[in-house]
């Protein structure tokens, strides 16, 4: 889910078919958790409503690792 959030915004519907085998419930759980300090949560007034995720700066610090993983 970071990984996916390192290339830039995302729309929960991006998230979850990125995600194979994950539950909604699941990905709206992990997702809340890291609200905390690395992922910000925009919810924008339309009809249906549109929630996109954004990392924060303090998300993005984990980029490194990351790369490392999937080196």
């Amino acid at each position: 889910m970071l990984r996916d959030l390192l290339a830039g915004t995302k729309r929960f519907s991006e998230l979850r078919a990125s995600l194979t085998g994950i539950s909604p419930k699941t990905l709206t759980d992990r997702l809340r958790s890291l609200e905390e300090d690395m992922v910000v949560r925009v919810v924008h007034a339309e009809v249906p409503p549109r929630v996109e995720y954004t990392l924060t700066s303090r998300g993005r610090a984990v980029e490194p690792v990351i790369a490392a993983l999937a080196a």
